[in-house]
This record gives structure tokens, sequence and C-alpha cells, in this order.
């Protein structure tokens, strides 16, 4: 989600005879930079998809909680976490390539080894790669809002996937959302709620306070100083 609510923006309601996905694969341009990262880096930090479980422990250099972010954008708050949370391990989803190579690139740079990588759709590798109760935390930070009501199905957080997420969380684990756009938060908000396999810690109908862990990027702080709202939710799976 290069842009979350520009790249992924569909100007045009299409007929599809598939799965209506969350976003529009629009790449972009990509610099040589970012497309020589997929040639010296994905064998080290890539996650090829396939209609398999993975095996978490063989996958990184050692077992350690696993957290998952769906739509990391350039990478700037996944690159943070590994970072300052180095005993954890992290995998990252995002369909943009440019994003993927800029993350490869910065992740190389600082010789991290606790990141893989997925370039694709996240409800597929949630379905078929991730196994039951695997991850420790799952973190989703301002999805396209799909403003318009005619895209509200378009929309990543439905009911469907809150409870798909549900069954990959281990008990105890968390949902942490975020979005600066006011009506997505309060259908963010009633969606989770509404799943019993989650509890707000913030209590039923509230919000929580942006916790450390989430930086604001340079997005949200371009939104911030145009007047934009941030609404965190953060879920625990009972």
């Amino acid at each position: 989600m290069t842009d979350p609510r520009h790249a992924d923006r569909d100007p045009e309601e299409r007929k599809e005879n598939r799965r209506v996905r969350s976003f529009v694969l629009r790449q972009g341009r990509i610099t040589p930079a970012q497309q020589q990262a997929f040639e010296a880096h994905w064998s080290r930090y890539g996650l090829e998809y396939s209609a398999h479980e993975i095996d978490l422990e063989a996958l990184f250099p050692r077992p350690a909680p696993t957290v998952l972010e769906i739509g990391f954008g350039n990478g700037e708050q996944l690159l943070h976490a590994a970072l300052h949370e180095s005993a954890r391990n992290f995998i990252g989803i995002e369909v943009h390539r440019p994003g993927v190579g800029r993350l490869m690139n910065a992740l190389a740079e600082s010789n991290l080894s606790n990141v893989r990588i997925s370039n694709h759709d996240a409800v597929e590798v949630l379905e078929h790669q991730i196994p039951a109760h695997s991850l420790d935390e799952v973190r989703i930070y301002f999805p396209d809002p799909w403003p318009k009501k005619r895209h509200h199905k378009r929309r990543l957080i439905q009911p469907a996937l809150v409870a798909l997420l549900a069954t990959r969380v281990r008990p105890g684990g968390l949902l942490h959302l975020a979005t600066d756009w006011a009506e997505y938060a309060e259908h963010m908000l009633e969606v989770v709620d509404a799943c019993p396999q989650w509890r707000n810690r913030a209590g039923l109908g509230s919000y929580s306070a942006a916790p450390e862990w989430r930086i604001q990027t340079h997005f949200e702080k371009r939104g911030v100083r145009l007047g934009h709202g941030v609404w965190d939710l953060i879920h625990e799976r009972t």
C-alpha cells in the first residue's frame, strides 16, 4: 500500500468473476535500485507464495514470537519494528513491488535477519501459508478506506477477514489496526468488536491510544499537518 488512499484506488467499478480483492495492482514506477533489490535480496528476504503451510521455525534463524504486518507500504514502520523489537520475527505482506524493493534494500543495509516479505495477496497467504494460532500479533496500518459507498466491499477489514485472523493468532495475541479516515475507523471498530474471538482492550466501542511500537510515519505526519485525525484499535485474542 504505497499510498493507501491513492495508489490502490480503482476509479471504475469492474465486474469480475473472481473474489473481490482489497487492492488494485498498480505497480507504479520501480526504480533501478528497487528492481535490483529483488535480484540481490529476494532469496534472503522473500517468501514465495505456495498453497502449503510454512514452518515458521524453519523460516527464521531462531524461533521467536512472530508479528505479521499487512500492507507495509514503503516499509518504514516494519523496518523500525525489526530494529527495535529484535526479540521478535516479522512477516510483511505488500503487493506493490516498489515498496518491497525499498524495504529489502533497507533490511540488507542494516543486515537484519528477522524479517521475511511476501509480495502476494494477504488473504491467500493467511488462508494457505500461515499456520493456525502461530502469530503473536497482526498489524494493519492505514489500509485503503475505499471512501465511495459502492467500493466499501473492497475494504480489507471485513467480518470474514477478522474471523480468519482470529484463527491465525494465538490466544492472548493482538490485532492492531490504525486509520486516519473517521468513517472507516467506525466501520473497523464495529466489525472487530462484533467478533467474539477478539476483546477490545479499550472497552467495547472505544479506541486505544497509539502504542509506543507504532511510529508516526512520513505519510501520517503529512496527514496530521493537514488536520487528519488518527484512530488506533487494539484487540486481544480470547
